[in-house]
């Protein structure tokens, strides 16, 4: 049987934090918490999980979550955030992974829990993650706030059964602050990386995302809840490259 560690990255999630480290118990042979100076309960509550918690000042999200796997003592680590809980046929598949570790990565879908119910169509579910890697052979990439673990074309990578439930937004108003603060971390990610922005990105980025999630993915069957995720992160994608615009046009 392999060993494995749930690493967690954290600030001010005294709201979910315990959903999260109840679900990972049966999996987890460590659980390494690296906090960004709560100023509410998740720190006690996570210790009192029995997870090993340092702090550092929040780096970004890749970043952060590079630094918290530095923290673990094992190879295979389960990376997960604070609002995320597996579910139980997800830590049956852990376990059964546990047993070999036969592949390099592993991935899962995650589903949302949004406004008191699980979305079941659009670009929120089926959404794959890999989340379950040997941190020899992976890291943490992408523009914050949407990092990733990205397999090369090279590796193969396990498909576990099961879902990560994400507990994302309890009411839209939540949802639209949210959409609003990642849209201007994207944009200062972006442009820190030279990337520019354009006005096709600016129409056709939030004008697709509309049509491949309430449309092609079927988003439509998840009723107003489907039409609200359609609508705030189309906008949210409309205001990433307007403000990378902005930027831009500052520094001209």
């Amino acid at each position: 049987m392999g060993t494995l560690s749930v690493v967690i990255i954290t600030y001010n999630e005294e709201r979910h934090i315990a959903k999260c480290l109840a679900s990972v118990k049966k999996v987890a042979d460590e659980i390494i918490v690296l906090d960004s100076f709560s100023s509410d309960k998740t720190v006690d509550i996570a210790s009192a999980f029995g997870a090993i918690v340092y702090q550092q000042s929040f780096s970004g999200y890749v970043s952060q979550k590079n630094q918290a796997m530095t923290l673990a003592t094992n190879d295979y680590v389960l990376s997960l955030d604070a609002d995320e809980a597996l579910n139980d046929e997800l830590i049956a598949s852990v376990i059964e992974a546990k047993k070999s570790f036969s592949f390099k990565a592993y991935k899962m879908n995650r589903r949302a829990f949004y406004c008191g119910k699980f979305i079941n169509h659009g670009s929120w579910y089926p959404e794959p993650k890999i989340r379950l890697f040997d941190r020899r052979s992976l890291k943490w990439s992408g523009f914050d706030p949407h990092d990733r673990v990205i397999a090369p074309k090279s590796l193969k990578v396990k498909s576990l059964q099961g879902d990560i439930l994400h507990y994302i937004c309890e009411t839209v108003g939540e949802h639209k602050t949210r959409s609003a603060n990642f849209s201007t971390i994207a944009a200062k990610s972006l442009y820190g990386a030279g990337k520019k922005s354009s006005w096709l990105k600016i129409v056709g980025s939030p004008t697709w995302f509309f049509l491949s999630h309430y449309i092609i993915r079927a988003g439509f069957l998840d009723g107003w809840r489907g039409w609200k995720i359609a609508l705030i992160q189309s906008r949210y994608h409309f205001e990433k490259y307007r403000k990378l615009a902005s930027l831009w046009k500052s520094e001209g």
